[in-house]
């Protein structure tokens, strides 16, 4: 989704409120204060969440519109806010866990992109460190699902937001569809494409990495994958040795 654009980016957390998989991924960094790198933190409401907790936060997202909704919210002046691609950031520091949520890792549409990824993450890992992140069931009839929805969500000031879906086409591992938002006195559009790999190809490339597997889970309430039942891929890996 175009989230350079400042519109999209302000009304991003109404449709993408705090949710079970942000507690999920608030859990793995425990309570001991642990240093932490987001991916793709969005408008960072995970990211203050755990500087809010005493974490060292960092947050990286390509989008500066989304990063400048980040910085106006509580604690955000305790989290290290950085302005790069997933594959593109560099920093001397090395992390005990990082992460990258709302299904981020889709939007790398090629094996080039997600290995440049899951190198990045080794290479920002501290020895006893892990990397987490999630992906959707290509099982799952998304496209099937998500053709033609709507839904409205309560503005804070009043009125409705009106979020529609319209899928655009289907090619292999890749869907694309277009997401509108009404709002009283403007509409919002933007165009996505997202990838839906197997478990067992992101598995090969989490090896190709250089990282290790340490566990596959199927929901934010940590059950095993199902790939009959389950609807997330939840992948969490850590350096070898």
């Amino acid at each position: 989704m175009d989230y350079q654009e400042p519109q999209i980016a302000e009304i991003y957390d109404l449709v993408n409120p705090w949710s079970q998989d942000s507690e999920f991924y608030l859990s793995l960094a425990g309570l001991r204060p642990c240093s932490v790198l987001d991916l793709g933190c969005g408008t960072g409401t995970l990211c203050c969440a755990l500087a809010e907790r005493g974490h060292w936060v960092t947050g990286v997202d390509p989008a500066a519109a989304m990063l400048d909704v980040a910085k106006r919210k509580p604690h955000a002046e305790q989290v290290e806010w950085v302005e790069s691609s997933a594959q593109s950031y560099q920093s001397h520091r090395r992390f005990d866990l990082i992460i990258m949520t709302g299904h981020v890792f889709q939007v790398l549409l090629t094996d080039a992109d997600a290995l440049a990824v899951l190198d990045n993450m080794r290479g920002h890992l501290k020895k006893r460190g892990r990397v987490a992140f999630e992906t959707r069931n290509p099982s799952v009839d998304w496209a099937g699902e998500w053709a033609g929805r709507r839904r409205g969500v309560h503005m804070p000031l009043g009125g409705q937001l009106i979020e529609t879906l319209d899928i655009l086409g289907r090619d292999g591992e890749l869907i694309s569809f277009r997401t509108s938002y009404c709002l009283p006195h403007v509409t919002l559009t933007t165009s996505s494409t997202l990838r839906f790999p197997s478990r067992q190809h992101v598995e090969a490339l989490i090896a190709r990495s250089g990282l290790v597997l340490r566990d596959v889970l199927g929901d934010w309430d940590g059950d095993p994958f199902d790939a009959a039942r389950s609807r997330e891929v939840i992948f969490i890996a850590e350096i070898a040795g």
